[in-house]
């Protein structure tokens, strides 16, 4: 009796793990979320503003992106911002519509500093 009450627990136990092991991993994004989550659902602009601020000053540490690259880049942060303003002081606040077009927006704003960080254009002592 005792080894079938240990074979039946065995049994539960093997029969609970099934099912964990089988789950599905997340699909990797290897850093880039192109303003989505992990779920699918839009990111807060915000959290997205900040990402791509510390992109960019990282890029400037590390001697990846030139004075006038990070100039021209900020720039283009800026126009985005004061457009995500706008957007926001319009009488519906920011709609579907205006959310796409940001995210259109920073995502061609983070292909161009991934573009310039790796354009071999380096400054300081990495200069080839």
């Amino acid at each position: 009796m005792k080894k079938f009450t240990i074979l039946l627990a065995g049994l539960g136990m093997a029969a609970t793990a099934i099912p964990a092991t089988a789950m599905a991993a997340p699909a990797p994004n290897h850093g880039y979320d192109y303003g989505y989550n992990q779920g699918g659902a839009w990111q807060n602009i915000n959290a997205r503003q900040n990402r791509i601020e510390n992109r960019i000053n990282q890029g400037i540490r590390s001697g990846a992106l030139t004075r006038a690259e990070a100039q021209r880049l900020r720039a283009q942060f800026r126009e985005i911002a004061r457009l995500e303003a706008r957007y926001r002081a319009s009488r519906p606040g920011l709609t579907m519509a205006e959310r796409r077009d940001l995210d259109r927006r920073f995502d061609a704003l983070e292909r161009s500093i991934r573009v310039q960080k790796n354009d071999r254009d380096h400054r300081g002592p990495h200069r080839r």
